[in-house]
């Protein structure tokens, strides 16, 4: 990669507690990330890791706490209002409910011409024939411009959601979860959509995400998110045929493949507790109070850094990890099970 479009550096994101509480919400709590020119990162972890509001800081839907956000090499992360208007264009968000972030009240047509209005990009004529090749590159019907969110699927509201997004041709996309609301034949082929848009249009994106069966199909590297921070990254390929991080190696373990006889004879690795608040996250490495391979004091005193385990690109931040950068067994553990035991 020539570019990175996006720098993120030690972002964080604090939301503040009343008073009488104290304290304060540590959704992002330090988080390094880059994507370069024409890369899909996935962005993975359980619900309450930080996901989303990485996204959504990332975009400046969010003020971030601390940090610096670079797009392009331009420092976005106190960028005002009218500043920020610059460079909309360049970065856009897909959300998870496609329903929600679409004006009730436009149809179709308008709500993807509107972004193109509003940045002066086009108009007229010009600007009916760039909504019509939008919707038909998004699998719209050329009718269907003319409906109301309300009128549509759920698939197609979220086609619609793309095409508007994609419409001021971002050079980044956030993509937050945008296939988790839809049903599962419908995922297949929103996700196979915005595969062919991104290789034919160039973009990068971030894809934030839970199923991991869809981040190995559409993305190039994975960063791997607990309690605020990435605990893992590496490509897609490594990640899944060699993880490091004892999280890691429960996310893939939970994944169903495709073989019901490998299915059958996989171990799952079983956390045990809810993921801590973000209150009061854990001391030293937050994933110790879950951890089936936890060593103490060392995993509950000391905190570790993120670092190259591997000497090829394989960021990973467990103290048990060891110099060759051999992974902790997880499976070796007392807390696994045959996949289908309880079944």
């Amino acid at each position: 990669m020539s570019e990175n479009v996006l720098e993120v550096r030690q972002l964080k994101k604090y939301f503040s507690l009343p008073r009488s509480s104290g304290g304060s919400v540590r959704a992002v709590d330090g988080v390094d990330l880059t994507i370069g020119q024409g890369e899909v990162v996935g962005l993975v972890g359980e619900s309450g890791s930080g996901k989303s509001t990485v996204g959504k800081c990332i975009v400046r839907l969010l003020e971030p706490t601390e940090g610096t956000i670079r797009l392009h090499g331009r420092d976005i992360t106190t960028a005002s209002r009218r500043q920020l208007r610059g460079v909309r264009t360049e970065m856009q968000m897909v959300f998870q409910d496609p329903y929600s972030t679409l004006n009730p009240r436009m149809t179709i047509g308008d709500i993807v011409a509107e972004p193109m209005q509003l940045h002066r990009l086009a108009r007229g004529r010009e600007l009916d024939t760039k909504v019509a090749g939008l919707l038909d590159k998004v699998g719209l019907a050329s009718h269907l411009r003319h409906r109301y969110p309300h009128e549509l699927s759920g698939g197609q509201r979220q086609r619609a959601g793309l095409a508007r997004s994609l419409s001021v041709e971002p050079s980044l996309l956030v993509a937050d979860e945008p296939v988790s609301a839809l049903d599962v034949s419908v995922q297949a082929a929103v996700l196979n959509l915005l595969m062919d848009l991104q290789r034919d249009m160039g973009f990068s994106c971030l894809f934030i995400g839970h199923d991991l069966a869809t981040v190995e199909f559409l993305c190039d590297r994975v960063a791997v998110m607990y309690l605020g921070r990435i605990v893992e990254e590496v490509n897609t390929t490594d990640l899944f045929r060699a993880p490091k991080h004892p999280y890691t190696q429960s996310l893939l373990s939970a994944a169903v493949v495709p073989d019901p006889k490998l299915q059958r004879t996989r171990q799952r690795i079983v956390l045990q507790g809810d993921i801590p608040s973000p209150i009061n996250p854990p001391t030293g490495c937050t994933f110790h109070t879950r951890c089936p391979v936890a060593q103490l004091p060392l995993c509950s005193d000391t905190s570790p850094t993120l670092t190259d385990v591997t000497g090829r690109s394989h960021l990973a931040s467990c103290h048990l990890i060891t110099a060759d950068g051999t992974a902790p067994d997880v499976t070796l553990s007392q807390t696994t099970e045959n996949a289908w035991s309880k079944t």
